[in-house]
């Protein structure tokens, strides 16, 4: 069963050569390492991030943008074509090469763009290797001049040395630039790596030349430093063939394969290798639209290696691209929709081993730690997400080999909760609910903090962590079961925290408080949190507050694109995610859509309704939304108001991975009451 690559991102002139929409739409790669390539469809540079390759020379994480641009310029006899984009510091627009790009698509993940000048077209495509910190940028001539005559591009190459958090100041960089012959260029950065630049069918110069005061409009947008710098080291120089690839190979590994056709083969083998696994492994996606088959690609983006000592084959999850690492929250919450409904199984095992090292008194880390870190704990969840995503691997592959390695682990965690830990977390022994939050600390997901105001403290007993907490206690008195163990401590403890739950439901049909016992009192803020007492597999609520919480969420926080953080009735909600680092940051969770919720607002409506199709339709909007912003992936936040223009990350892991997830699980109740109402027409039939 080979699959075909999924035919959905692809844009004619009306975007590509409208700069507006051609800069608003973005591709992005990543290679399996952190490292990550990204860029706007017109070439153009919008973010400090954008760049052919960003790689971790301080793994696993500490990433620094290497190489910005290669700058195309074809040249046609005495005319030349810029094929690129630039904005400048003073507004300019020069060149303006995007006019030239005739259509622009997703070959799976690979960004691919055919440029049309008179008689001559051309195609350039990207892609990075997997497994090595080397990105490929190669081009061809498509058959199709009127007269054939010779046609040459010039390359010109942009490397930088800096933090991809951080603009770069030129005097900070000043590399020694070597020519290895006239296809081999290193450049040398005397603390850190060295850059590797080969070509293929073309010769390279070496050159040091400053280009300054790139203009960045989406850090201005984010009330950041909005211009960058990068040095050119480089030129190329290529006499173009009909369908036969020029380019270049750059990279840290100094035995990367300059073969480029033999190198775009294997890229994207790898995408058409992991639909075909996925397919194998998942039969509910064998007929799956092609929407959800761009997500199962997306999803491989955000698994990456993360070897810890004792476990070299450790993996992880990056929460989001551009500016984020691996989250145990993130990882937890994404993991079944990343691995489990995309069929990669042994990536969820060793993406939960590695986590289990960590595992501090009954805490997951909320920050992954870097290269010789401390890992942080300021998490009241991570945790209990940990034993869901343990529960979900579990029921789904019967592994009771990997539960009972786990399961010491787990039976920590809740130990730890029952007795009391970090940042209050403890059991309330009256009601069995966790009690979670000091003055000055975020614990729960909505963790925005500047400086030292915490903008949403949520200090007590709070809805979601709660739902958690007796979704945690039911599934492992299932795995004690299921391990011969007796399992009634934690059946005792299930049944005290469903009763005690039920403090959290509000006269009529107003649904759940957001928080009880909080410093000054229960807060009946309406807050998107309540949901997951519906949607997880364990809920403590009956049929009927299940219902009511499902219709108090969708008639005043649903939209299109998932959840709004916070009632817009409220007088502190923010219809619009923008303005400084203080503005947006105070906004987050006051308004902000969050994506990944909508997924389990589709799971808590079929539980009540019983009708998975119409819910599994809630997540179609997404496929519109994957054509623009963080192209055949979903941003992390959309405006709260509409149009709900997407914010935050361009593309963020649980955003893809609950939508995942949720078609996944959707697609097997459809089957299964299909198959039940064939069987209950076949009795009828044979009686």
């Amino acid at each position: 069963m080979t699959a075909c690559l999924p035919e959905l991102i692809r844009f004619g002139r009306e975007i590509c050569g409208d700069l507006s929409q051609a800069e608003r739409r973005e591709w992005w790669l990543a290679n399996g390492l952190g490292a990550y390539a990204a860029g706007t469809i017109a070439g153009s540079l919008t973010r400090r991030y954008h760049g052919l390759l960003v790689a971790p020379v301080n793994p696993p994480l500490g990433r620094f943008l290497l190489l910005a641009k290669a700058d195309a310029t074809l040249i046609d006899g005495d005319r030349r074509y810029p094929l690129f984009t630039n904005r400048w510091g003073d507004g300019t627009v020069d060149p303006a090469g995007h006019v030239h790009i005739e259509s622009f698509r997703l070959d799976g993940r690979m960004p691919v763009w055919r440029y049309a000048i008179g008689d001559i077209a051309l195609e350039c495509r990207v892609w990075m290797e997997h497994g090595a910190n080397t990105v490929y940028v190669a081009y061809r001539l498509l058959p199709g001049m009127a007269r054939p005559r010779p046609v040459r591009l010039q390359v010109t190459l942009l490397a930088n040395a800096r933090d991809h958090h951080v603009g770069a100041r030129p005097w900070e960089f000043h590399p020694v630039i070597e020519s290895d012959g006239p296809e081999w260029i290193t450049v040398r950065h005397p603390n850190w790596f060295t850059l590797h630049l080969k070509a293929r069918g073309g010769a390279l110069t070496p050159r040091h030349d400053w280009y300054e005061n790139f203009q960045l409009p989406a850090e201005r947008e984010r009330g950041l430093p909005e211009h960058d710098n990068h040095l050119c080291v480089a030129q190329g120089e290529f006499l173009l063939q009909e369908d036969e690839w020029s380019g270049l190979v750059a990279g840290l590994d100094p035995d990367a394969s300059p073969y480029l056709a033999e190198s775009l083969r294997r890229a994207l083998a790898r995408d058409q290798g992991e639909l075909t696994r996925a397919r194998v492994q998942v039969p509910e996606l064998i007929e799956a639209p092609p929407w959800v088959d761009q997500l199962v690609l997306a999803a491989d983006s955000f698994v990456f290696a993360r070897p810890v000592p004792g476990a070299p084959d450790g993996e992880s999850v990056i929460a989001g691209y551009p500016w984020f690492g691996d989250w145990g929250r993130d990882t937890m919450i994404a993991l079944p929709g990343l691995t489990l409904a995309t069929g990669r199984y042994e990536t969820a095992l060793r993406v939960l081993r590695t986590f289990a090292r960590f595992v501090d008194q009954g805490m997951l880390p909320n920050v992954f730690p870097g290269a010789g870190g401390t890992p942080e704990y300021n998490t009241a969840d991570a945790a209990l997400w940990y034993v869901e995503a343990c529960r979900a691997y579990v029921g789904a592959l019967r592994d009771r080999a990997a539960l009972r390695e786990l399961f010491p682990v787990l039976e920590d965690i809740v130990a730890w909760h029952g007795k009391g830990t970090r940042y209050g977390i403890r059991m309330d022994g009256q009601d069995g609910l966790l009690f979670a939050g000091e003055t000055g600390v975020q614990v729960t997901w909505m963790d925005a903090k500047i400086g030292d105001w915490v903008v949403t403290p949520r200090i007590g007993k709070p809805v979601e962590i709660n739902a958690l907490w007796y979704n945690a206690l039911c599934a492992m008195a299932e795995f004690a079961d299921q391990l011969g163990r007796t399992s009634t401590n934690y059946r005792n403890l299930a049944a005290q925290a469903r009763a005690g739950f039920q403090r959290f439901v509000r006269n009529g049909d107003e649904g759940l408080y957001d928080v009880l016992d909080g410093p000054g009192g229960n807060d009946d803020t309406l807050r998107p949190n309540q949901i997951l007492a519906a949607s997880l597999p364990h809920s403590p609520l009956g049929a009927e507050d299940q219902r009511r919480v499902v219709a108090r969420v969708g008639r005043d926080l649903l939209t299109s694109y998932g959840l709004r953080s916070l009632d817009p009735a409220h007088h502190e909600f923010r219809a619009r995610y923008i303005g400084g680092v203080w503005e947006r940051d105070g906004s987050y969770h006051q308004g902000p859509v969050w994506a990944w919720l909508l997924g389990h607002y589709a799971l808590a409506e079929a539980r009540v309704t019983g009708d998975a199709g119409a819910a599994q339709r809630r997540l179609a909007p997404l496929r519109d939304h994957m054509l623009d912003a963080g192209l055949g992936t979903v941003s992390e936040i959309f405006d709260g108001a509409a149009p709900h223009v997407p914010r935050g990350a361009p593309c963020q892991a649980w955003s893809v991975a609950c939508t995942l997830e949720a078609w996944w699980r959707l697609e097997q109740m459809k089957r299964r009451s299909e198959r039940k109402e064939s069987e209950t027409l076949g009795r009828v039939s044979a009686a």
